[in-house]
């Protein structure tokens, strides 16, 4: 095997990269994402938690009051957040469904001291985004009441309670969990899927296209072919990722051990480039080809993730800088898959090259 053969086709295909519409808008969306990943973590966060949205909203709501006068009522009108309007039960609920008001809030006649409990109800929009937000500024206001009636009936308590003093949080959970558990591995592993998927183009379009006898009829050979493309698609990998964590750290994101991080995403999509290419190799048709090796990527990522020392895990350990010794185990783990591989594609290589010679 060559190298200037390997780099000649490893050109060839660069080239071809231009008009592959759809790579290049992957890649778009992928640099629009790193660009924008400052703003983008508002509206992102929100669509797994959309009670994180309570901290950035500013909005006074509505809210109609019905019942017994109580501490919540002061709590309401103290509070920056809303709007209080006393009005009856059936009166606040109607208006609340022609979504007039954000929340509707009962407190029964209950005293404080009495022996029964409390029991508040709370009437909101099913489905609603700003529910969520009212739902969690409220939950503020209630617990503040709670605090009231505890200290009210702490006399009926015969043993005294231990104590628990938990540290206050100094916030930005929904940050991290957002930019180290979700953006950072999106962005770095994106590239290798679609670099895994990009070598089953190149490979069985040499097969649409019947161009694979002129390519081998060339001095160069259907091994160095393959590899050649294989090449091409493992290059894109660092690039791309490489230039993610850049456009990151430049929106104000510190990321340790890139380096590292870039070398655990260059062995990881050579891996999966392989598998890309065993799958072009043995079907030979595009569509089959993409949507087996598809499928058998889902599973095989299923399965990675319910390991504990996970890829994904380990890049966003290396990405904070907690990582310990597993991550050269990793390593070395992934380096032995790609021997094998490399070994099978090889083989399965030169097979598929000695039957089209002797075609």
């Amino acid at each position: 095997m060559k190298a200037r053969h390997l780099t000649i086709i490893a050109k060839k295909e660069f080239r071809g990269l231009f008009n592959e519409r759809t790579i290049l808008l992957a890649v778009l969306l992928q640099l629009f994402i790193a660009l924008f990943s400052s703003f983008l973590m508002v509206g992102l966060t929100s669509m797994y938690d959309p009670s994180s949205l309570s901290k950035y909203s500013r909005y006074k709501y509505n809210i109609a009051y019905a019942g017994n006068d109580s501490a919540v009522l002061d709590y309401l009108k103290s509070s920056p957040d809303f709007r209080v309007y006393p009005m009856d039960l059936s009166t606040g609920v109607a208006a609340l469904k022609e979504r007039k008001l954000s929340a509707v809030i009962y407190v029964p006649d209950t005293s404080p001291s009495a022996d029964e409990p409390v029991k508040i109800t709370l009437y909101s929009l099913t489905n609603d985004l700003q529910s969520a937000i009212v739902d969690v500024k409220l939950k503020d206001i209630f617990l503040k009441y709670e605090i009231d009636l505890r200290q009210v009936r702490e006399h009926r308590l015969s043993e005294q309670p231990i104590p628990i003093r938990i540290p206050k949080t100094t916030g930005g959970g929904d940050f991290y969990e957002f930019v180290y558990g979700l953006l950072i591995p999106l962005l770095v592993f994106m590239p290798a899927i679609i670099a895994s998927a990009l070598v089953i183009d190149l490979i069985t379009e040499e097969y649409q296209h019947e161009t694979l006898e002129t390519l081998i009829s060339t001095p160069i050979t259907f091994s160095e072919m393959v590899w050649g493309k294989v090449l091409a698609c493992e290059l894109l990998v660092p690039i791309q990722a490489g230039a993610w964590l850049l456009l990151l750290m430049v929106n104000g994101i510190a990321i340790e051990n890139a380096g590292l991080i870039l070398i655990q995403v260059v062995v990881t999509s050579f891996i999966l480039i392989l598998l890309g290419t065993l799958t072009a190799l043995h079907y030979r048709e595009r569509t089959a080809a993409q949507f087996i090796f598809s499928t058998a990527l889902v599973v095989v990522i299923l399965f990675t993730l319910a390991l504990p020392s996970n890829p994904l895990n380990l890049l966003t350990r290396l990405a904070v800088g907690t990582a310990g010794p597993e991550q050269w185990l990793m390593l070395a783990a992934t380096g032995g898959i790609i021997v094998i591989l490399g070994f099978l594609t090889q083989k399965y290589a030169e097979r598929v090259g000695k039957s089209h010679h002797a075609g």
